[in-house]
C-alpha cells in the first residue's frame, strides 16, 4: 500500500510540474532534443517544449549551432514568452549573462584552467569568449614575453585562467601567461628531479653573492655552489677564487624543492665530466616515498574545464 501511495504521489508531482506555468524571466533547465539550422528544441519536462532561436543561443560570434550544440546537452535558459503554437521561447544568451558571472568568479578563485579560441585582435591584446561572456587577454598576458603582433593569435586556441571578474562593468580579463609560467616551473622542477646525484658537469659562473656562486649547468638550469663548497680553504667570498664567466667543473650534490646544490671542492680529478647537462642520462636516483614522481606531479593543481 505504501508503495502504491508513493507511486501516486510521484505521479501527482509530475502532473503538477508539467502544468506549472513558466513566466518570463524564469531560468529553466532542459535537455536538447532537436537541432535545426535556425533553432534548438529543448525538453523542459513541462506542458510544452522550449525553443531557442539561433540569435538567442550565444553572444560568441564564432558560435555554431550544429558544431556547439548536441542532442542530449543540458541547457539553462531564460524564459522569454510563449509563441502562437504554445511553445516556450527561451534565451541561453540571457541565461549566460545571469549565471556565467558566478561561475567565472568561482573559476578565478579556484584558478581553474579553461580553453578558449581567440576571436579578434586589438592593439592592446586579444578578444575571446568564456562561458558566453566577452573576455580580454592583454598583450602582456598572452605569452611569457610581451607580444607585439597580436594579430598572429587570431584563431589560436589558448589555455587560460581568469584573473579579473568585474560584472558591474562587464569586464572579464584572462591570462595565458600564468599557465605558461607554471608549465615552465613544472618543467624545470621535473628536469631538476631527474638529475643524477653525484654527476659531475661543466658549468659557467654567472653570478656571485657573499654566500656562494650561481653556476649555469645547462639550458635553463642553474645551481648554487655554497661558499663552503668552493674550495678546501676557508674563504669569505666566492670572488676570492672565482670570476664571472669562468668555466668550472661541479658535482651535483642535492636536488630538493626545485633547487640544485653543487660543489666544486667535491669534484675528484679522475671523475668523468659531462660537457652539457643535456647529455646526462635519465635519473636512476630514488627520492623516497615522500617525493612525487616528476611526471605525476605536473599540473597536479590545475583543473581543466
Amino acid at each position: 500500500m505504501a508503495d502504491e501511495e508513493f507511486t501516486m504521489a510521484d505521479f501527482e508531482r509530475a502532473i503538477n510540474a508539467g502544468c506549472k506555468q513558466m513566466l518570463p524571466g524564469d531560468i529553466v533547465t532542459g535537455t536538447v532534443i532537436g537541432i535545426s539550422d535556425t533553432e534548438v528544441t529543448v525538453d523542459l519536462n513541462a506542458y510544452a517544449e522550449g525553443i531557442i532561436k539561433i540569435d538567442e543561443l550565444s553572444n560568441d560570434p564564432r558560435f555554431s549551432i550544429k558544431g556547439d550544440v548536441h542532442i542530449g546537452d543540458e541547457i539553462s535558459a531564460v524564459v522569454l514568452r510563449e509563441d502562437r503554437k504554445g511553445n516556450i521561447l527561451l534565451s541561453t544568451k540571457q541565461a549566460d549573462d545571469i549565471l556565467a558571472w558566478d561561475k567565472l568568479r568561482t573559476m578565478m578563485e579556484e584558478k581553474s584552467v579553461a580553453t578558449v579560441k581567440v576571436a579578434e585582435a586589438t592593439n592592446a591584446g586579444v578578444v575571446t569568449y568564456l562561458e558566453g561572456i566577452r573576455a580580454f587577454i592583454p598583450a602582456s598576458k598572452l605569452a611569457l614575453e610581451y607580444v607585439e603582433n597580436t594579430e598572429e593569435y587570431v584563431g589560436k586556441t589558448l589555455n587560460v585562467i581568469v584573473v579579473n571578474v568585474d560584472e558591474e562593468n562587464k569586464k572579464l580579463v584572462l591570462s595565458a601567461k600564468d599557465i605558461l609560467r607554471q608549465q615552465e616551473i613544472d618543467d624545470r622542477n621535473s628536469r631538476i628531479a631527474m638529475l643524477p646525484i653525484g654527476t659531475v658537469v661543466e658549468g659557467v659562473v654567472d653570478r656571485m653573492e657573499q654566500y656562494g656562486a650561481f653556476v649555469t649547468i645547462g639550458k635553463g638550469l642553474q645551481g648554487l655552489v655554497h661558499v663552503s663548497q668552493i674550495c678546501e680553504k676557508r674563504i669569505k667570498s666566492p670572488k676570492e677564487v672565482l670570476e664571472l664567466g669562468q668555466k668550472v667543473n661541479v658535482k651535483i650534490i642535492d636536488t630538493r624543492d626545485g633547487k640544485i646544490s653543487l660543489s666544486i671542492k667535491a669534484v675528484d680529478e679522475k671523475e668523468e665530466v659531462e660537457e652539457a647537462i643535456e647529455e646526462v642520462p635519465a635519473a636512476t636516483y630514488s627520492f623516497g616515498d615522500d617525493e612525487p614522481s616528476t611526471m605525476a606531479s605536473l599540473f597536479k593543481n590545475i583543473k581543466l574545464k
